[in-house]
């Protein structure tokens, strides 16, 4: 009987995407590396507070809550290796090896904050009866961390949650280089964004002629959309993450759950900056 540890972000649906995205696509596998790409940013904003669940939330934060297990988790399948086959212990044992590989986290590439009240009537972290009147709980928190391996080496990954923002939404950003020599130096560079939430969808920034008579040195940002409910003519709403879950979990399938090791080297990775902060006494900004 096996266990299987819920991180119920592995079941959205433009996460299960990444795999088929990086290793059936030639045009993405041959440039997924420090190469082409000059950082990737993976974001998740709420636009609700802690609406009563102080009591929790005040002991754990957005690292712990969302950048340990939600974020590091969709940074592995990023920037994991091809394993060698789809089975759960191939692709697992790459994800752990994208953790051992992450540097040790320094205080200055670690930001923090705590939502006050704001000018809509939304009430501040501390004005919430079940937060402590002298928290000093993170509620937005962004780490970039640096996988120094071959293909990395040098490449932020900034993670970045928070509560109490202005939209709700989870994005991937793949920021990509300048091209070398470009004939172009006012081109935008490109960028390939991935939606996780809502409306799941994926769009690639590219540079095109500005129709008409612009001339050849016109050039104008355009995007290649997919958006899943256009695309795939998709009418009701896509099956909850839970729900493949469950169904994962009756079929023995357990790729997308989170095996020991992964936990205990996530932890490894945002336990030092935590406790550092703890240490110094570094106040999560107002």
């Amino acid at each position: 009987m096996g266990i299987y540890r819920i991180d119920h972000y592995l079941a959205k649906e433009m996460v299960q995407d990444l795999m088929v995205l990086r290793f059936s696509n030639s045009l993405f596998s041959s440039v997924w590396s420090r190469d082409y790409i000059r950082a990737i940013k993976i974001s998740m904003k709420e636009d609700a507070g802690v609406d009563g669940r102080g009591g929790y939330y005040d002991q754990s934060g957005a690292i712990r809550d969302v950048i340990q297990n939600h974020l590091m988790q969709v940074m592995t399948l990023v920037g994991m290796e091809q394993p060698v086959s789809l089975s759960a212990d191939d692709v697992r044992s790459e994800k752990v090896r994208v953790l051992r590989f992450i540097k040790p986290v320094e205080l200055k590439n670690v930001v923090t904050g705590q939502y006050t009240a704001n000018a809509a009537g939304q009430p501040g972290y501390k004005d919430d009866e079940t937060v402590p009147a002298d928290s000093n709980t993170e509620t937005f928190a962004q780490m970039a961390f640096y996988i120094d391996n071959p293909r990395w080496q040098g490449v932020p990954f900034v993670l970045k949650a928070g509560k109490a923002l202005e939209k709700r939404e989870a994005t991937i950003n793949i920021y990509f280089k300048d091209v070398p020599g470009s004939l172009y130096p006012n081109s935008d560079n490109n960028v390939l964004v991935i939606r996780l939430q809502p409306d799941e969808a994926m769009w690639f920034k590219m540079n095109n002629r500005q129709p008409g008579f612009g001339g050849n040195d016109s050039v104008v940002s355009a995007e290649l959309n997919m958006t899943l409910k256009d695309r795939f003519k998709i009418t009701e709403s896509l099956p909850a993450a839970y729900t493949h879950h469950i169904l994962e979990c009756i079929h023995g399938e357990q790729s997308n759950f989170v095996q020991n090791d992964e936990h205990v080297e996530a932890w490894r990775n945002v336990t030092t900056p935590k406790q550092q902060q703890k240490n110094e006494k570094i106040p999560a900004q107002q």
